[in-house]
């Protein structure tokens, strides 16, 4: 037994045939897991919202974020046992910050930088981060043993697999395919860059987004500030925009330094613009967007 707010909840092992007669079941063991049992979950009658990477490039698992394409996911009441797929934590901030965007101007281009915290590889990760960082203080050396670069003081390249043909890691790979599937569009241009740097929780982001129609950044803003899981962070005169810390333990994505791209035309409609965005990759970049998903179903 666990203890869940304040009740005692039976906890059971998992193992074949445990989840018949279950009507819906959130995964997030790993990608083994989930392809170990998943499909036998949905031919047994549930549906399955899956929080790993397993299912993210398979054309018959829909790849949901609730604010961007609902849509895709089935229609059918009762919903029919289907595997839905979680999409990447990085890929799930970016667009819940650029949909409005994409829906009140179109979307021709986007060029990401992600400042990636600990907590997205773990609670090992984080662990490491703060013995390091002890370690440092303490004029010890810090020594690497889930990461491949020391990461008290320190930031590098995200620790996902690098393509040596394409230069991308797994992660940058994963934006691009991710984004085009989700908003069903094979053209849109995105060129991501990520990078792991030493945080505890929630992810950030630099974007440059090349819209496809002209707009006012007032029209920017007005779009975003009526969109559903975005809070706009951006106070210019008191140097107060989006953080880590301001996005830890919360739902929404915190966008902000939210101007005109200064390469662009200094006056008038313009098509590219700059934002800064943190988000919790724990609660909307993971545990919250299953939540969704699965309340979009039973709904």
């Amino acid at each position: 037994m666990l203890g869940y707010r304040n009740e005692p909840v039976q906890v059971e092992a998992l193992a074949p045939g445990c989840l018949k007669g279950t009507d819906i079941a959130l995964f997030s063991a790993g990608s083994g897991i989930s392809k170990q049992y998943g499909p036998e979950a949905v031919a047994g009658g549930t549906i399955v919202v899956d929080n790993s990477s397993a299912f993210r490039g398979d054309p018959a698992c829909p790849l949901v974020i609730p604010e961007v394409n609902p849509d895709a996911l089935p229609t059918a009441r009762p919903c029919p046992p289907v595997l839905v797929a979680n999409p990447n934590c990085s890929t799930i901030i970016m667009l819940v910050a650029l949909q409005p965007l994409r829906e009140a101007f179109g979307v021709e281009r986007v060029i990401v930088s992600t400042y990636q915290a600990a907590s997205g590889a773990g609670a090992s990760a984080m662990a490491e981060l703060e013995n390091q960082t002890r370690d440092v203080l303490a004029g010890r050396p810090a020594e690497p043993k889930i990461f491949h670069e020391p990461y008290a003081f320190n930031l590098f390249c995200h620790n996902a697999a690098v393509d040596v043909e394409t230069g991308l890691n797994g992660e940058e790979a994963k934006m691009i395919s991710e984004t085009q599937r989700i908003w069903n569009d094979k053209v849109v241009k995105v060129t991501p860059m990520c990078v792991r740097v030493p945080v505890l929780r929630a992810h950030s982001q630099s974007i440059n987004v090349t819209l496809k129609r002209p707009a006012t950044e007032e029209e920017v803003r007005g779009a975003l500030s009526k969109a559903a899981g975005v809070s706009i962070v951006d106070d210019r005169a008191a140097n107060r925009f989006p953080t880590p810390l301001k996005a830890s333990g919360g739902d929404d994505v915190l966008v902000g330094r939210i101007r005109r791209d200064p390469a662009g035309p200094a006056k008038g409609p313009t098509t590219t613009f700059d934002l800064f965005i943190a988000g919790d990759q724990l609660r909307k970049g993971a545990a919250l967007n299953a939540v969704q998903i699965a309340e979009l179903l039973v709904r």
